[in-house]
């Protein structure tokens, strides 16, 4: 079940913080030290990493701050690090929101691929655990898929939506290649096979694209690639013991609201095929009254695509070392804490 932004049961009338949307990223914003700085200004953070060791069977906290970075960048090991470093950045700002008297209630939350399980988590669907248990799942499947029949995806900055249309309908002559992330005007994302996958980056460069980028990402997503693992996943998904949400969660696939416990077993389970509308999702969150948005994990990825898709709204990344959660003392808008 999705529904429009501005139905009623979540009217600004019942939320004060109508405004506000938390948006969690997803695999590639893996970087060696990401957790440091969560530890230094909310050290209770541990106690996710501690909880995440137990349920993975190894020291992710030890990974992520000293690698070996390639083996952070397998997808097996990536996604449960994003994941669980995620939630601990929303546990210091929540606490950053305790601390000024503030209780942190977001009109809606959304997540990039990956990101979308951290955002149902964080809208009380699922306990941290599990939640866990799923990205480790998802990762493993992912990984196994591309072991199966290597892939990789792409980034291509610069060009005109129906100009990477052509060149994915050229390159997939070659084999499997679609538009797997729509990410903002002029950034798009392909994904598939290897061989059309290296011919879509070089006509694109022909094409004159400002940037094409080969992502730290050892998957084909959100291309049929995925397939077998889309369809194992879901009987993961299935098993978990799910809620209702607390607040609305963004549909990647949509665009729409994911209200119910069914609505978002479907979401996780079809999503592993379907491309990310990114730009239509933060485009539905502004235009129904949402003017900050907090992005909750490494880096500030959806912050800079935001501010592209949305040029009024408010971003605030909260692990940005120049301006982020760490460097900030006071509550205002600037710091994810309305006045």
């Amino acid at each position: 079940m999705t529904t429009d932004l501005s139905d009623p049961i979540f009217s600004p009338d019942e939320n004060p913080e109508d405004e506000i949307a938390i948006i969690f990223p997803g695999q590639g914003s893996q970087s060696l030290g990401m957790a440091g700085e969560i530890l230094r200004i909310h050290p209770p953070a541990k106690k996710r990493f501690d909880s995440a060791a137990n349920v993975l069977g190894y020291d992710l906290l030890k990974l992520i701050e000293s690698g070996p970075l390639d083996e952070l960048d397998v997808t097996d090991r990536s996604q449960p690090a994003i994941f669980t470093t995620s939630i601990a950045w929303l546990d210091a700002l929540q606490a950053r929101w305790a601390n000024a008297g503030r209780e942190l209630q977001p009109r809606v939350v959304a997540g990039h691929s990956l990101g979308q399980l951290t955002a149902m988590v964080a809208a009380g669907a699922l306990d941290f655990e599990d939640g866990l248990r799923l990205a480790q799942e998802r990762g493993r499947l992912m990984h196994e898929a591309d072991s199966h029949r290597p892939g990789g995806m792409a980034s291509i900055i610069g060009l005109k939506d129906r100009v990477v249309r052509t060149i994915v309908g050229e390159a997939a002559k070659r084999g499997v290649l679609v538009l797997a992330n729509d990410n903002g005007p002029g950034h798009s994302v392909v994904s598939g096979d290897e061989d059309p996958l290296l011919e879509a980056m070089e006509l694109a460069e022909a094409q004159g694209a400002r940037r094409v980028v080969r992502l730290p990402i050892s998957i084909a997503s959100h291309s049929p690639l995925m397939t077998e693992a889309q369809d194992q996943f879901r009987e993961a998904v299935n098993a978990m013991a799910w809620r209702d949400p607390e607040v609305a969660v963004v549909s990647n696939i949509s665009a729409g609201l994911l209200t119910t416990r069914d609505a978002l077993r479907e979401e996780l389970s079809t999503a592993l095929c379907s491309p990310v509308r990114w730009t239509d999702s933060v485009k539905a969150m502004a235009g129904q009254g949402t003017t900050l948005f907090v992005e909750a994990g490494p880096g500030d990825v959806l912050s800079k695509l935001v501010r592209r898709i949305a040029k009024t709204a408010w971003t605030f990344p909260i692990s940005d070392a120049e301006g982020g959660l760490a460097q900030r003392d006071y509550p205002d808008k600037s710091d994810g804490i309305p006045k």
